[in-house]
């Protein structure tokens, strides 16, 4: 009989990324209080427990990372990170983007997302083969973003490879804490923007009024417009278009579940939904611990970091009915976008672009297979899915 010395969970392992699954489940059962000494850090991985420790912000602090790394270096993070924050100082900050990324604002983008999903599809149209991420997951949110943010088209596939490339890890390896909070990528469009200001979100946040944490009317910084858009650049890019990774993968894996959604697409943003549950592209989030807590019979000191494992959670047999089955039609409230004070704030905007290309793609394609030979797995610490996607289109049987 195995035992909890047995369990051994890396997150930098990219051998165990491929289907981590089968340990989650170890862990959810075996361990739901799981310590690696090697890189020191907790894990928890039930739902009931990821659910309560997220929306503890007090206990369960963001205001150190919400990336392992960022938390160990034990560095001072730049105002404005709101993802590196807890309220009040967060919600303060949060406050000026949420009324960018409403559901019903984003609703109106519904046009413009489907223009950039068909130009990206326009030149793989008719193909008998094309890599899924490299034509879509990862040019429709960086034009999305891009749109957003004002960069001038020229310059977005340049901004999208730099924040790409922050979270890039070798095998094994862990990320540059010092390169995902460089805000060096739109340094320069900051003062080009004051003298050309926009209907976008560079010049909102400029223009924007608000009252600090220390009851003080202003403006943003520079340096703290530079961090907004790093984080809204880095979370759009990267997660949106690896939810598109999955929709291919899964529609290739599951093709009953893809002939439905393409007789019936009004079926495809409750699909979406249980793409972001079976497979969701941010399988963990860090926080740093703020006080002895008591988890499992044993004690979690004070400054230690805890990994919630949202993947096992998603799929946890107390919340979930047969949960490593792919059912689109599922009616769930899964983990992917998080709980709480930090619950995505581009939520609305990843639904918005998943379910536009699921449509175009099922509405061009008959159907497809995946060459699974040379299919690749991003290797990152954070975010896990598909650096390459290689489709091949077949008839619709």
């Amino acid at each position: 009989m195995t035992g909890i010395e047995d369990i051994h969970w890396d997150p930098y392992d990219p051998a165990l990324a491929r289907d981590p699954y089968p340990l989650y489940a170890r862990l959810r059962e075996e361990a739901p209080l799981y310590y690696n000494d090697k890189h020191d850090f907790y894990a928890v991985s039930r739902h009931a427990d990821v659910q309560r420790g997220l929306a503890d912000w007090g206990t369960y602090s963001s205001a150190h990372g919400d990336i392992l790394e960022i938390i160990q270096a034990d560095i001072e993070l730049p105002p404005g990170t709101l993802i590196f924050e807890d309220p009040p100082v967060h919600d303060i900050h949060r406050r000026l983007l949420a009324r960018v990324f409403t559901p019903r604002r984003i609703a109106t983008l519904e046009p413009q997302v489907r223009a950039f999903c068909r130009r990206a599809l326009r030149p793989v149209t008719g193909a008998e083969r094309f890599d899924l991420v490299e034509a879509v997951g990862a040019e429709m949110p960086m034009r999305v973003i891009g749109m957003l943010l004002g960069i001038p088209e020229a310059d977005q596939p340049a901004i999208r490879d730099y924040t790409d490339d922050t979270l890039v890890t070798e095998a094994g390896g862990k990320i540059n804490h010092e390169d995902i909070l460089s805000t060096d990528a739109f340094r320069d469009y900051i003062d080009w923007r004051k003298q050309h200001p926009s209907d976008d979100l560079m010049t909102e946040l400029m223009t924007a009024e608000f009252e600090d944490e220390n009851g003080v009317t202003r403006t943003l910084t520079d340096e703290e417009v530079l961090t907004y858009c790093t984080v809204v650049a880095g979370a759009g890019n990267e997660t949106t278009g690896r939810l598109v990774g999955w929709f291919g993968a899964l529609m290739a894996r599951y093709p009953e579940a893809r002939r439905e959604l393409a007789a019936d697409p009004s079926l495809i943003p409750n699909a979406i939904e249980e793409i972001l549950r079976f497979e969701p592209t941010g399988p963990f989030t860090a926080r740093y611990v703020t006080r002895d807590i008591e988890l499992y019979d044993r004690t979690v000191p004070a400054g230690s970091a805890v990994l919630f494992v949202l993947a096992a959670a998603n799929r946890d047999p107390r919340r979930f009915e047969d949960p490593d089955r792919f059912d689109i039609h599922r009616v769930t409230q899964h983990m992917s976008f998080g709980v709480g004070a930090h619950y995505c704030l581009g939520a609305a905007l990843a639904r918005l672009e998943g379910t536009i290309a699921a449509q175009e793609m099922l509405r061009l394609f008959p159907g497809w297979d995946v060459d699974w030979d040379h299919a690749e797995l991003a290797q990152t610490s954070t975010v896990r899915g598909w650096k390459s996607l290689p489709l091949v289109i077949r008839g619709a049987v």
